[in-house]
C-alpha cells in the first residue's frame, strides 16, 4: 500500500496512488468538517483534479496533503455558494479567507498523514443504520473509489438508481446522528463484524455474479481483496481478518481456471489446477495457518481452511474429503445457515455416498431462505448424477438454469442436462 509521500511513475502508478490516498483523504475531512456528503462530493473533484493534472506535471512531494487542501477548498466552495453552515468547523472555514483555508490545510495534512482513517471510513459506511445492499454500494463508493457508473454497472442496475441509494445511505447516516470516529466499545465487534461481511458480499459478487453475461466481475473482487489487505494491516492480531483475506485469496487463486476459452463455467473437480495461483495460494494457507491456532475459530478462518484443503490437494481426487467434512460440521456448529448446510451435504456425499447427501438434501427443501435456490437444484443434479439416476438428475439441473440469472452458470447446467439425455 502506498503511503503519504509516495511518488510513483506515470499512468496506472498515479491511479494506484490516488485510489490508496482516497479513503484517508475523505477521512480527515469527514473527521475535521461532519459532513459525509459534501466531503464525499469534495474528495471526488480533488481526486479528479489530480487525475488530470499528476500525469502532465509531476506528482507533488505531498500527494496526501495536496488531496487535502484541494478537497477542502472544494468543501469550502461548496459550503459558500450553498451558504449552509452544517457543522462548526465548516462555518469557521467559511468565515475565514480561501488563503487561510488553503494554508491551514497544508499545515494540518502532515499530521493527518500520519493517521488512517480507512478503517473508521468504514465502520461508518457499514452503519446499523443502512441495509446490506447500501453498505455494499457506499461502501464501493467511498472506500473503493469506484465511480457510481462503475459500481451501478457492477451490480447492473441503472446509474440513477444506483445514485440515489448512495444518496439515501447518506443522509440516513446524517439522520441516524452518526459521528465520525471509532465505534462505542459495546459496537466494536459488532461494526467490524458488518465491515467483513460487506467485505465478504462484495468478493462474492466479484468471483460469481449473481447475474449478467459475466461469471466474474473481477473490479469487485479485486478490491474487495484490496479493502481486506487494508484491514488486516490495521488490525494484524485479528484471525478473523486473516480469515477473510486467507479466504479471498484462495478462493480467487482458482479464478483463471473458472472459465474455458469460450467463457463457459468450468466446476472446480474439472479445473486445470496448473492455472490456479500459486503465490495466492501460498499467501492463503500460511495466513490461515497462523490464525487457526490462536484465540477462538470464527467462520471465515473455517471457510479460509476448508478453501485450503481444496488448494492443496494435486488434483480432485486427492481432495482430503473427510477433513473438509469435519471442518463444515464444526462451521455449521460455529455460523450456521442455509449454504453452510447445502455444502455440508456435499461434503457428506463424497465421504458417505450420494445417497447420503441426498437425504440431508431433502431436509433443506423445506428451508424457505433455500428452497428455490438454483444452487440447491444444481447440488441435488449433481448428486442423483452421481448416483447414476439420470433423468432425475436431467431434470434438477433444468431447473436450476430456469432459476439463475447467471447467464454462464444457465449454459453450464443446461450442458449438464444436455449430456445426460
Amino acid at each position: 500500500m502506498s503511503g503519504p509521500g509516495t511518488v510513483p511513475g506515470p499512468g496506472a502508478a498515479v491511479e494506484d496512488l490516488l485510489r490508496d490516498q482516497a479513503p484517508r483523504v475523505l477521512g480527515v475531512l469527514v473527521r475535521r468538517h461532519g459532513d459525509f456528503d459534501a466531503a464525499e462530493d469534495a474528495v471526488q473533484e480533488a481526486l479528479l483534479a489530480a487525475a488530470v493534472q499528476w500525469p502532465r506535471e509531476g506528482v507533488p512531494d505531498n500527494p496526501h496533503g495536496w488531496l487535502v487542501t484541494v478537497a477542502a477548498r472544494r468543501m469550502a466552495d461548496q459550503v459558500r455558494s450553498e451558504q449552509a453552515r452544517r457543522r462548526r468547523e465548516v462555518a469557521d472555514a467559511v468565515a475565514r479567507p480561501a488563503d487561510d483555508l488553503l494554508a491551514s490545510a497544508a499545515d494540518a495534512a502532515p499530521a493527518a498523514a500520519g493517521r488512517d482513517d480507512t478503517l473508521t471510513l468504514l465502520s461508518l459506511c457499514c452503519h446499523p443504520a443502512l441495509s446490506g445492499a447500501s453498505q455494499v454500494a457506499l461502501t464501493l463508493r467511498a472506500v473503493g473509489g469506484l465511480t457510481t457508473v462503475q459500481i451501478a454497472h457492477a451490480f447492473l442496475v441503472p446509474e440513477a438508481t444506483m445514485a440515489q441509494r448512495i444518496s439515501r445511505a447518506k443522509q440516513r447516516i446524517k439522520a441516524a446522528g452518526a459521528v465520525f470516529g471509532p465505534p462505542p466499545e459495546a459496537e466494536r465487534d459488532e461494526r467490524l463484524g458488518a465491515v467483513l461481511h460487506v467485505l465478504y458480499l462484495i468478493f462474492n459478487e466479484g468471483y460469481t455474479a449473481t447475474a449478467g453475461p459475466e461469471l466474474h466481475r473481477r473490479e469487485l473482487s479485486g478490491e474487495a481483496i484490496r479493502l481486506a489487505r487494508a484491514v488486516r494491516a490495521m488490525l494484524p492480531g485479528d484471525g478473523e481478518v486473516a480469515g477473510l483475506l486467507a479466504l479471498m485469496l484462495l478462493t480467487d487463486a482458482r479464478r483463471d481456471a473458472r472459465t474455458g476459452p469460450g467463457g463457459e463455467l468450468v466446476p472446480l473437480a474439472e479445473q486445470d489446477r496448473g492455472r490456479w495461483d500459486s503465490a495466492a495460494i501460498a499467501e492463503g494457507v500460511a495466513l490461515v495457518s497462523e490464525a487457526l491456532p490462536h484465540g477462538p475459530v470464527g467462520p471465515y478462518q473455517l471457510q479460509a481452511a476448508i478453501a485450503a484443503v481444496h488448494a492443496e490437494a494435486g488434483r480432485a481426487e486427492d481432495t482430503d474429503w473427510p477433513q473438509i467434512l469435519g471442518l463444515y460440521e464444526l462451521l455449521g456448529k460455529v455460523a450456521p445457515n442455509p449454504m453452510v448446510a447445502l455444502n455440508h451435504a456435499v461434503a457428506v456425499a463424497m465421504v458417505n455416498g450420494p445417497r447420503a447427501g441426498l437425504d440431508l438434501l431433502e431436509g433443506l427443501r423445506s428451508d424457505e431462505r433455500l428452497a428455490r435456490h438454483h444452487r440447491l437444484d444444481a447440488v441435488r443434479g449433481h448428486l442423483l448424477e452421481m448416483a447414476g439416476d439420470g433423468a432425475a438428475a436431467r431434470d434438477a439441473y433444468r431447473t436450476a438454469a430456469r432459476r439463475t440469472a447467471s447467464l454462464p452458470e444457465r449454459r453450464y447446467l443446461e450442458g449438464r442436462a444436455d449430456r445426460l439425455l
